[in-house]
This record gives structure tokens, C-alpha cells and sequence, in this order.
């Protein structure tokens, strides 16, 4: 694990988060706990869990954003979920334990990313000596099973055995080696080759889950491992893209699975993040029927999941105990003391989330790294325009921005993606076709633009 400060951790979000310091604080101290926690003996380790975190603040202001760019700082697995997707076991809806399953799946890609990243080089020489064989082929002689039960039947065959293969003569290696030269050096990129590649389609079953169906991909072929051969199906393509293939392909035979497997489950047991978002929508007490009946069923059966349990899945079984859960919702109908005591009990680290002001706004059009302003300058100067922004333009957005929010529903810094798209709608439909290389956007420009829409805004809301 990165051994970040807390201080140095709360840094990093201000690249990409503006204000909320009190939030990035909580996530901090929770982040640096796990790696103190991990100088500790085990036995003492195992009696302590992560602290977890409830946001509570209106929608737009930084939640998501912040447990996202945590997880991303320190490569750990994360996964954001929607309360509202799950519902109590008898009612039409997801499993809660496939918040789980999702985890792992996510550890697995970033493990397996990682290791494939480690091997690249290597796969890379083999897909290069592959190519090689197909373009210079040897004269070796091959034995081919014709029936495919055959190798349930020969295994130990002399006759495998005592299968001849004739050397490569000294023209044909020498060939192959500038062959394979030319190819590091791009020189046949474009040059038509035929590969025989594994058809990856795979059958799929639909099976019942323990709390709910569940669509499961089961592939024969991991099924009945190799009792039965592969399915290959040959390919004519350009040398670089079967370059990219067979690259691919030596990488997955370069890399251990089990080793893999093991490593996401400890990874995702030990640093995972998961994100329940929208959880004050299953917020309630006394529903007695409706649409509302599964909401106190929904907290009971996310509960086991926070407290630290045991879910079965296709990798094998995952305990959640060590797991960091941040919840989030604004809470503007119902409140935190409508969850059940079990679960607040289980988020005993709350920070309140502040609605953005016009301030804020400015901040986050000018300073993030992702910064809106900084976006649409690049995506306009790939047409050859260079965009300019006079710094009472930048005031004039964030102010309409603050007073749509106000007027209506207010969407937090969404606002700005709403704002910042009308006022550069008719730049980027005629950016292609305008001749000007460099055009400044003033204060004027922008109340032109956007001071009919915010006239359309204010009546809206009386039209039925």
C-alpha cells in the first residue's frame, strides 16, 4: 500500500475536488488507518476494522468523486453501487451479495492487468517469433488428433513420443531473423497475414443464485478443462493487428491464474472500497405495504454485508470484514436516524457535505486538474482553435451557475456541465468550418449566450 499522509492524501484530492474539507479529511484518516493497521501483528490486526463513512449532502458536491479518486490513488478496488438497485429476498431485484461478487470481478482485472503489464515484453517476442514461423515455416512434421476423444485414451502413447520433428536449416533461420527485424521495425504493418486464434465464444447458462436469479457465465470449457480441444478459427489480418492479438494471447499463457485469483481475493478483502450511493432512498420505518416495503428489508440485508461476512463466489469465498464502506445521500425527505440502529451503527464516521457556492464554482472551472475549462480548450484545439477566457467571463459562468441552482433544483457542480455545454454549443457545431485560429471568450458573449436560456429556466417550471 502507498504510504501517504493524511495530510499528503487530502492534497492529492485537491488536484480534482474542490472545498468539502471536512470529507476529505474523514477519507484520509480512514485511508492511513489501513496502512497502519497493516505494521500491526496479527492478532491485534484481526480485532481491528475499518472505520466506515456516511456523506450526507445534496447531490452534486463531491461524494462519488471523492471515494473514487481516493480508490484510484492508491490502486485499490472499488465498485459504487446504488441503493436502490436491491431489494429485500421475495421482491423483484439484484442480490445484495453481488456488491461482492462485483468487487472481486474488479480485483481481478486490476490484477490481471498489472500481471499481463509485467509479461508484456515478453508476449510481445513470442507473438513476434509466432509470426515469424507462419511467414518462414519450418519443415517440421506434426502429429494431429483427428478425433477429439483420441486424447482422453493416448495419454502416455508412444506413438506422441516418437513423433519426429526435422530441424530448422540454416537459410530458413537466418530468413526468419530478418524477417522478424523488419517486423520490430514496423516495416510490414500493413503486410496481410493469416493466424489461427482461439474462438472465444462461449455458451452460457442462466442459473438460480442463493437470493436471487443471477445471469452466471459458465464456459464449457473451464467446465470439462481439456477434455475437449480448443475451437480455433483462422483470421486474415494486417501484421499489426495480429500483432496486438497474439500479444495478448502469450500474455495469457505467461501469467498464473490461481496466482492472480489469489491475490484480487486478498487485495479486495484487505484494501476494497465499496460505494453505496443513494442510501437514504431505502430510508424509512412502518411501511406496511407499496412501493415502500422493501426498503427496512433492503437495510437488513445490506447489514451482513458491512458488519463482515462470508460471500460464496466463482472465485471462491471473500470476506468482507476488513472492507472500507463509504455511504452516501443527500437526506432531504428522511433522515439518518431512519436507518435502522444496526446499520448507523455501522457507519460511525459522518461528514456533512456543503451545496456549492459561486465561489466553488469558479474554483472548479479554473483549478482541478480536470478542470471544465481546461477540457473544452482541448477538445477545441484538436479543430486548430485556440480558446481564451477573460477572467469576468469565468466570474459571469460560475454566478449563472450559482443562480440556476438557486432558482431551481439544485444539481450541485453538474450545474456547470449544463451551463459550460449551452454556452459552447454553437463554437463546437461550426469549430470545423470557422477560420479563426484563437477566439476569446468575454463577459458580454456570455450573458448573450446564456441569458435567454436562464429566462427559459425561470418560467419552465409554471408550464405543465
Amino acid at each position: 500500500m502507498i504510504e501517504l499522509t493524511p495530510k499528503q492524501i487530502t492534497e492529492e484530492l485537491d488536484k480534482y475536488i474542490i472545498g468539502q474539507e471536512s470529507a476529505k479529511k474523514s477519507v484520509a484518516v480512514a485511508l492511513r488507518n489501513r496502512y497502519r493497521r497493516d505494521l500491526l501483528c496479527d492478532e491485534l490486526k484481526n480485532e481491528i476494522t475499518p472505520k466506515n463513512i456516511l456523506m450526507i449532502g445534496p447531490t452534486g458536491v463531491g461524494k462519488t468523486e471523492i471515494a473514487r479518486r481516493l480508490a484510484k490513488l492508491v490502486n485499490a478496488p472499488f465498485i459504487k453501487v446504488e441503493a436502490t438497485k436491491f431489494t429485500e429476498v421475495g421482491y423483484v431485484g439484484r442480490d445484495v451479495d453481488s456488491i461482492v461478487r462485483d468487487i472481486i470481478e474488479t480485483s481481478v482485472r486490476m490484477v490481471k492487468a498489472e500481471k499481463t503489464q509485467e509479461v508484456n515484453h515478453r508476449a510481445y517476442e513470442r507473438a513476434i517469433d509466432y509470426i515469424g514461423e507462419v511467414l518462414v515455416p519450418s519443415l517440421r512434421k506434426s502429429n494431429k488428433v483427428n478425433n477429439p476423444f483420441e486424447v482422453l485414451f493416448s495419454y502416455g502413447s508412444k506413438d506422441n513420443e516418437d513423433s519426429v520433428e526435422e530441424k530448422d536449416d540454416e537459410n530458413t533461420i537466418m530468413n526468419r531473423f530478418y524477417l522478424k527485424e523488419k517486423i520490430r521495425r514496423g516495416e510490414l504493418n500493413e503486410e496481410s497475414i493469416e493466424i489461427e486464434v482461439e474462438d472465444n465464444a462461449s455458451s452460457t447458462i442462466d442459473m438460480l443464485s442463493g437470493m436471487g436469479v443471477e445471469q452466471m457465465n459458465i464456459n464449457f470449457q473451464d467446465m470439462f478443462g481439456n477434455i475437449f480441444p480448443k475451437k480455433i478459427k483462422k483470421k486474415k489480418m494486417p501484421i499489426k493487428d495480429a500483432l496486438k492479438i497474439l500479444t495478448q494471447v502469450e500474455a495469457q499463457k505467461l501469467i498464473d491464474m490461481d496466482n492472480v485469483i489469489h491475490e484480487a481475493i486478498k487485495r479486495a478483502e484487505e484494501r476494497g472500497i465499496i460505494f453505496i450511493d443513494e442510501i437514504d432512498k431505502i430510508a424509512g420505518k412502518g411501511y406496511s405495504g407499496g412501493p415502500d416495503v422493501s426498503r427496512e428489508g433492503v437495510q437488513r440485508d445490506i447489514l451482513p454485508i458491512v458488519e463482515g461476512s462470508t460471500v460464496m463466489t466463482k472465485y471462491g469465498p471473500v470476506k468482507t470484514d476488513f472492507m472500507l464502506f463509504i455511504a452516501a445521500g443527500a437526506f432531504h425527505v428522511t433522515k439518518v436516524s431512519d436507518l435502522i440502529p444496526e446499520l448507523q451503527g455501522r457507519f460511525p464516521v459522518r461528514v456533512e457535505l456543503t451545496s456549492l457556492t459561486e465561489g466553488n464554482f469558479k474554483e472548479i472551472l479554473t483549478k482541478p486538474n480536470n478542470a471544465l475549462i481546461k477540457q473544452y480548450k482541448a477538445l477545441l484545439s484538436t479543430e486548430g482553435m485556440k480558446i481564451s477566457f477573460e477572467e469576468e467571463a469565468v466570474n459571469e459562468i460560475a454566478k449563472i451557475a450559482a443562480f440556476m441552482n438557486e432558482e431551481s433544483e439544485d444539481i450541485g457542480a453538474r450545474r456547470l456541465y449544463t451551463v459550460m455545454e449551452k454556452l459552447f454549443e454553437e463554437l463546437s457545431f461550426n469549430a470545423s468550418e470557422m477560420n479563426e485560429e484563437e477566439f476569446n471568450i468575454t463577459k458580454d458573449y456570455v450573458v448573450r449566450i446564456l441569458s435567454h436560456n436562464m429566462k427559459e429556466k425561470d418560467t419552465s417550471k409554471y408550464i405543465i
